[in-house]
């Protein structure tokens, strides 16, 4: 079987005009990036005024394991059957981050015979979103020094500072760093103070690009921004360093969608990529607007489980896009079950029917969990080789049973024609049209949010602030700032705060040991457990296994 840049590179791919043509857009709407990828122009609305909204299809998934799911794979699947079933369909997935694509994660545009294309430029610079929001950050980190340099006249707390810089690679020897060391006598070099960094897709603007609908937003957004508090306690905002215009400057282009097509030439927008576990976890607001005004069906996804991308989805996406989804699926696999049911990863390709009953329970837990949301679903059980017939049968029992819709998906290895069942499932699902919920309620007090987030959605039996998250809420609420969504920082391999809690645990509290506020972004980012807003690399990073021929080819890129 061929790699997945070996598929990619095989694949002859059409002009990006075509693309674009084939979905409605003018092409004086495109500023093409050579031939094959494309941003568009937010003026491409004037064309599309009075056009009703499409059919949003949300796809999530089980608990991640190191087995792997194919939520991506999946999506883009998902696209291409719903294309080759005469059905209309835009995707919307997140631009991948250089960390994981040289860590272990991996990149963020599909596998197998369900990609997007060009795969090696969207796993690597692709349109250049990622730079831009990195400059845009250290664009605002270095006007907070120069301004402490210069006199401080906005009376800056240096030990109260929570701007961040950021890089797009996963670099844990930079998540606690001294800035501004001088030698004896010096003041050359800015103010001595304690600093971090957080990987770039955890940037406030990386939020800010994906919850932004047009420019004036954006900056408006720009300009809420808190970058810590003055010696009195108050915040401190990019307004007051007067650097929303040339943050708005940096990031003029990176606003707009990218447009790309998938291996079956179906339209693609990568657009934003913020982590799930660290972030909101979901594509620009823009991208999928634009798609849903453009197509009868719109597919996109939501990082890792339910637990954490489709909450943040409906709770902040829908809640400040406006959007309704109309289904959601969710992804398992047989051997990703096996493992949450005791099996180890190493003895995944022998059948063991037991584990596999045992570990369904979080899949069960994901399906209460979307439940909850009172919208329709589909389980898609992602085929892999391994895969026994007792195994299928057992898993396909247990949904039967428990009357929940389940339908295997095979667009790894068949593109497409591979998921004309789960097409027709998650059609049949969009027709019932049904109203969804909230987790909680915008006006919930701080407490009542999390509360409900940690119960509904991970099964906990409650939250624990440590003293220092407790100090930032009495901040929060002395400033009036509590009121806001929140934006969870929880591992994505457990429904608790414990990476290495599989299954469904039970009767266990969920840690919250900082909490940080996203005025911008508007809402509150609350990290738990011991997860980290700047990753690291593995004992074996994938950059080791990358190479470039002599005629320029890519390899070892997945």
């Amino acid at each position: 079987m061929r790699s997945d840049i070996e598929i990619a590179q095989a694949t002859e791919m059409k002009d990006i005009a075509e693309i674009a043509k084939k979905v409605g857009i003018n092409e004086k709407y495109l500023e093409k990036y050579g031939n094959y990828k494309t941003k568009v122009n937010l003026d491409v609305y004037e064309d599309l005024q009075g056009k009703e909204d499409g059919n949003l299809i949300l796809v999530t998934a089980i608990n991640p394991t190191s087995a792997g799911e194919g939520k991506s794979t999946t999506t883009v699947g998902l696209v291409e059957a719903l294309n080759k079933e005469g059905h209309f369909t835009i995707g919307c997935i997140r631009e991948p981050s250089l960390g994981p694509v040289f860590g272990v994660k991996g990149g963020a545009a599909g596998g197998g015979y369900s990609q997007v294309i060009p795969m090696e430029d969207i796993n690597l610079h692709f349109t250049g979103d990622m730079h831009a929001i990195g400059i845009a950050n250290a664009l605002i980190a270095a006007l907070i020094d120069n301004h402490i340099h210069q006199g401080n006249e906005l009376d800056i707390d240096i030990n109260n500072i929570t701007w961040k810089r950021c890089v797009d690679m996963n670099d844990r020897s930079l998540r606690s760093v001294t800035i501004g060391q001088n030698r004896p006598g010096s003041k050359a070099n800015g103010v001595e103070r304690q600093d971090g960094f957080n990987i770039t897709v955890a940037s406030e603007v990386m939020a800010i690009l994906c919850l932004s609908t047009d420019m004036d937003d954006f900056k408006a957004r720009i300009a809420k921004i808190i970058i810590g508090y003055n010696t009195a306690g108050k915040p401190v905002t990019v307004k007051d360093l007067k650097a929303v215009g040339a943050v708005a400057m940096v990031m003029k282009d990176a606003l707009k969608p990218n447009l790309v097509q998938t291996l079956e030439h179906n339209a693609m927008f990568v657009h934003g990529g913020p982590f799930a576990n660290i972030a909101h976890g979901c594509n620009s607001l823009m991208a999928t607007k634009l798609a849903l005004r453009l197509a009868d069906y719109v597919v996109t996804e939501a990082g890792f489980g339910a637990d954490l991308g489709s909450e943040k989805f409906i709770d902040i996406k829908s809640r400040i896009g406006e959007l309704h989804p109309k289904c959601i699926v969710i992804v398992a696999t047989v051997r990703a079950l096996k493992m949450h049911g005791g099996q180890p990863k190493d003895e995944l390709k022998e059948e063991n029917v037991d584990a596999l009953l045992k570990g369904v329970a979080n899949l069960e837990k994901h399906i209460e969990t979307v439940q909850s949301y009172g919208l329709p679903y589909v389980v898609a059980i992602n085929k892999f080789a391994a895969d026994t017939d007792k195994e299928r049968e057992a898993l396909f029992g247990w949904c039967q049973e428990k009357g929940v819709t389940a339908v295997e998906s095979d667009v790894w290895a068949n593109g497409g024609a591979g998921g004309k069942e789960l097409a027709n499932a998650v059609v049949d699902a969009c027709a019932q049209n049904k109203d969804f919920n909230f987790i909680y309620d915008i006006n919930d007090s701080f407490e009542d949010k999390l509360h409900k987030i940690v119960t509904t959605c991970y099964g906990a039996n409650k939250a624990v602030l440590t003293e220092d998250a407790q100090k930032t809420l009495k901040l929060l609420k002395e400033n009036g700032l509590d009121k806001l969504p929140l934006c969870m920082a929880k591992t994505p391999a457990s429904l608790t705060d414990d990476p290495k809690v599989l299954g469904r645990p039970t009767d266990f509290d969920i840690t919250v040991s900082e909490l940080r506020v996203s005025a911008g972004a508007g809402f509150i980012v609350a990290l738990t457990g011991a997860v980290m807003t700047m990753p690291g690399l593995p004992k074996v990073p994938a950059a080791e296994r990358m190479d470039v021929t002599e005629d320029g080819k890519i390899v070892g890129l997945f």
